[in-house]
């Protein structure tokens, strides 16, 4: 069944969730508070990994509020018709959490005291992760094959548009002190050290026994298991894991399962063109 996009500034948007007019209010009339904290993540780069994180560090690494209540209403998607209610009416200090360009996140951020912590991932992961995603959430175009896919990938003609000019923007913004910027792999790689630095941005100070807890119970397995962040709750017409489970594999390089060689060639060739300088800053860059 043919999905009718929302457009956006050019951008397009998943239609269960988002509309013209959500999307217009979050980016010129949402009024961001100093003590904001913002999730910002292109899709399938480890957002729901660092809801959890953010909500065990904001509870002081207890685990209860991860488990008793849906991520969504801890860490409201503002964007969104649901998220914007929730978000309007939650208690400060908020965390709230996007898949938005820089050029449409609100305005007011930009002359306020809030926080962003962004996460990627390496763009070939991110594509595959997506590819899956597609099939079996009902407000995306399910892909006709994966080389359809990585052509409209590498186009950005894909909801929440390029992952290129997405984190391009974004990363305009590292070295201010009020942005948190991450990667996929180095949660992976050290997720402790993570989140020792991101309580430190946070300025939240957990004691050891604290950071263990956050670290336990945001492990793939833990979140596997949470029925509050697995996307289990949702009805099959929503996301239909009889087609693929949400929280999938949670691994870096699967890419490497899915990509021909030539496939990642012409991948490799469009991504240096368009990253240029900024890929020093990356993990995958070197291999």
């Amino acid at each position: 069944m043919a999905v009718e996009y929302v457009t956006y500034q050019g951008i397009k948007f998943p239609p269960a969730y988002n509309s013209e007019q959500s999307l217009r209010f979050a980016h010129k009339e949402f009024q961001v508070q100093d003590d904001d904290v913002f999730n910002v993540t292109y899709p399938k780069s480890g957002t729901v990994w660092m809801i959890e994180i953010l909500s065990l560090i904001r509870s002081g690494g207890d685990p209860a509020w991860n488990r008793a209540v849906l991520n969504s209403t801890r860490v409201p998607w503002f964007t969104t018709r649901l998220g914007l209610e929730s978000a309007l009416s939650y208690p400060r200090p908020r965390l709230l959490t996007c898949h938005l360009p820089v050029q449409l996140f609100p305005t007011s951020f930009f002359g306020s005291r809030a926080k962003v912590v962004y996460t990627l991932r390496n763009p070939k992961d991110v594509l595959v992760s997506y590819f899956y995603f597609s099939k079996m959430c009902s407000s995306y175009e399910d892909p006709e094959s994966f080389e359809q896919f990585l052509r409209d990938f590498l186009s950005g003609d894909v909801p929440h548009g390029s992952w290129f000019d997405h984190v391009r923007g974004w990363m305009e913004m590292k070295g201010k002190k009020n942005f948190f910027f991450i990667t996929y792999e180095e949660l992976q790689q050290d997720l402790r050290g993570s989140v020792r630095r991101l309580c430190q941005f946070l300025e939240q100070e957990l004691d050891e026994g604290a950071i263990t807890s956050v670290v336990e119970n945001a492990s793939f397995r833990a979140m596997q298991e949470n029925k509050m962040c697995n996307s289990t709750l949702l009805p099959k017409d929503i996301m239909d894991q009889e087609k693929g489970t949400f929280l999938r594999k949670g691994i870096c390089g699967d890419w490497k399962n899915h990509f021909t060689v030539a496939q990642s060639e012409a991948f490799d060739r469009i991504y240096q063109d368009r990253m240029g300088s900024l890929m020093e800053a990356f993990p995958w860059s070197a291999h």
